[in-house]
């Protein structure tokens, strides 16, 4: 509800009414992110008033054609708004004064005040949200909600990017795309779900190569020796320090161990090499505890990446 609007009855005007409520549980994103989503953080830039709200020619006819000084700023402001955050707000009148002057001075209007009064009839509102998102071929956010998905689990496949980094290129590729934003729970959401979907693919394909027996293998790399104090992963991960013969001795042999294994003897073209070394570094860097009480496929895919990542290190 906004203003004690339904949003059903509102889809077409504004498909982002949910953003007036913020109290929601998003725990990946940051305060910032929250607070700028859909709504303006502060006055724009001189770049960003001249690229989002500078009136083209057919923009200024539109708008010029609306009967008062009011509507015909109100209009304007929203062809602005939605271009720069990609939502139509629920109460135009409420965007910084400095986007009003800059909108009203290219129209004429002489009192850019006149704006307060354009929410007084909520019909109009709609009616040139609808003109605009014709002007501009905006689509609903349900028209391209599958193209994202397959942008953000394509994301997820070539870079370590975090849920934070991917929710801020699904935005910026609504935006490229002329596409509504929906709700910030809903993106958060998506993304967080294409992202965890991708990530448990990826572990799957890492492991599909790995025999019962090799995964044995793997997995008693995890374990503590008889007489030794840590797993036999870990003291390779750490290797050995002494510079005399003796150190460079276990040097060789611990090399030797790690080839040993044959953890690159496996196919795994289909896994980017950003992919493995993320696995990799996660391996490297956790403690063996840890990594043997990870769920399969990811605890597999995890020690095959590290010993895959030893293996060229010492190479």
């Amino acid at each position: 509800m906004v203003r004690g609007y339904r949003f059903d009855h509102c889809r077409d005007y504004c498909h982002t009414c949910c953003l007036a409520s913020r109290a929601v549980n998003v725990e990946y994103l940051s305060g910032d992110q929250i607070a700028r989503y859909g709504r303006f953080a502060g006055e724009p830039s001189a770049q960003e008033l001249e690229e989002f709200f500078r009136l083209d020619t057919v923009a200024l006819e539109q708008a010029a054609s609306k009967r008062r000084p009011r509507n015909r700023l109100g209009w304007a402001v929203q062809w602005g708004t939605v271009r720069m955050m990609g939502t139509f707000l629920s109460a135009p009148a409420e965007v910084p004064p400095g986007v009003a002057e800059f909108v009203a001075e290219q129209l004429g209007v002489d009192d850019p005040s006149c704006l307060k009064l354009y929410p007084e009839r909520l019909p109009t509102q709609h009616e040139h949200a609808r003109e605009i998102r014709k002007l501009l071929k905006i689509r609903d956010f349900d028209d391209g909600d599958l193209a994202l998905r397959e942008y953000i689990a394509g994301r997820v496949w070539v870079s370590n990017e975090g849920p934070r980094a991917l929710f801020d290129r699904a935005v910026t590729w609504l935006l490229r795309n002329r596409v509504l934003m929906p709700g910030l729970t809903l993106l958060a959401r998506l993304v967080g779900e294409v992202r965890t979907g991708e990530q448990a693919l990826i572990y799957a394909v890492v492991d599909a190569p790995v025999d019962p027996g090799f995964r044995r293998g793997l997995l008693e790399l995890l374990d503590v020796p008889e007489g030794a104090a840590r797993s036999v992963l870990e003291g390779w991960r750490k290797g050995p320090r002494d510079v005399s013969g003796r150190g460079q001795k276990a040097a060789l042999e611990r090399a030797r161990d790690i080839r040993g294994v044959e953890s690159g003897e496996l196919d795994l073209w289909r896994v980017p090499p950003v992919k493995l070394a993320e696995l990799a570094r996660y391996g490297m860097s956790t403690h063996a505890p840890t990594l043997r009480r990870l769920a399969e496929p990811r605890r597999t895919a995890t020690v095959l990446a590290t010993m895959r990542h030893l293996e060229d290190l010492g190479r």
